[in-house]
């Protein structure tokens, strides 16, 4: 790519300068003078960055350089577009559907024995949630369950995706109210996708993924009934 296509003298100098990682970039004062413009247009377009995650700024530390993350820039798209029309909840649900389906045999392949004990780990914190006296929705448990299936998936664009549906899913408040059978029936082909994983059956896994994508979504509650449907 043509780095003169990066409307930002900041992040053409991020994207052609060879900094690695952690490293430490130039003072503000510094860089203003190798790149030919002020301090404040400078802080303007590093405020950018920072948002974009590409950069960590800390009094006395400094500005270093950050490992790539999808995910800022697609999190503030996204949570303008649902602030605008929250409905777009399910258009962005369809993409994440195709994106885990896409992805599930390459990603599966790739899990740890440490990731498949973190999956069962997950499934009895979130039954334990539900079969107890005082019934918890175990909302964390659900994300970090599908986030741990993809974890290992070296592709920052397809894991910032994955990440943004969960931040979407909490902005719409899709967190907070679940029909309890629903709920039941969503973890028993959560139990069921985990079972596959660990008898390394890929292909019962898919088709469960598959299925778990399209149940049917009952809403019981009137102050939901004008959210977006959830995707499972």
């Amino acid at each position: 790519m043509n780095l003169s296509e990066l409307d930002s003298d900041f992040l053409r100098y991020l994207a052609g300068n060879g900094h690695k990682v952690g490293e430490q970039i130039p003072p503000l004062k510094i860089l203003s003078k190798e790149l030919g413009i002020s301090v404040g247009k400078l802080r303007e377009q590093m405020e950018v960055a920072r948002k974009l995650g590409l950069i960590h700024v800390r009094p006395h530390t400094g500005i270093r350089l950050e490992e790539y993350d999808f995910l800022p820039a697609v999190r503030y798209s996204l949570l303008f577009a649902l602030a605008k029309e929250p409905t777009l909840f399910e258009s962005f649900g369809a993409l994440r559907n195709h994106i885990e389906s896409s992805f599930w045999h390459e990603a599966v392949a790739l899990l740890t024995d440490q990731d498949k004990r973190d999956l069962q780990d997950l499934m009895k914190a979130a039954w334990a949630k539900l079969n107890g006296p005082n019934i918890q929705i175990p909302h964390a448990e659900h994300r970090e369950l599908h986030l741990t299936i993809f974890r290992r998936l070296d592709n920052p664009f397809v894991r910032g995706l994955l990440e943004a549906y969960w931040e979407a899913y909490e902005a719409v408040e899709l967190n907070l109210f679940s029909d309890y059978e629903y709920l039941r029936e969503v973890w028993m082909y959560h139990q069921r996708i985990v079972d596959s994983i660990i008898d390394r059956k890929p292909d019962m896994g898919y088709g469960l993924l598959i299925e778990h994508a399209t149940l049917l979504r009952h809403r019981v509650t009137p102050v939901t009934q004008s959210k977006p449907e959830a995707v499972a």
